[in-house]
């Protein structure tokens, strides 16, 4: 498979920010980030782990009930990126 650009790479992280901004305040699974970006979960997750370097996704490690996943990863944006969407973005659905 031939590598991607970091163009290309950045404009499927803007895809991913925007999915979880509309999903906001609920945190998703990988596998549903994937799905909702045609990609493979490997390479979400690891386009998943940049944003969480730059502070703009925060990893959920706990489920509601409070127990700690043992596999699974689930995901939401970053209060400074949440804020900072909804400067650009106007919506009517902030919760």
């Amino acid at each position: 498979m031939p590598p991607i650009s970091k163009a290309k790479r950045s404009k499927i992280s803007e895809q991913i920010l925007s999915h979880l901004y509309n999903s906001t305040p609920k945190a998703l699974f990988t596998s549903a980030i994937a799905n909702e970006i045609i990609r493979d979960e490997e390479f979400t997750k690891s386009l998943l782990e940049d944003l969480e370097i730059h502070k703009l996704v925060i990893r959920v490690k706990k489920s509601p009930n409070g127990q700690d996943y043992q596999r699974w990863e689930r995901w939401r944006l970053s209060n400074t990126a949440f804020e900072a969407y909804k400067k650009i973005i106007p919506s009517n659905k902030i919760n």
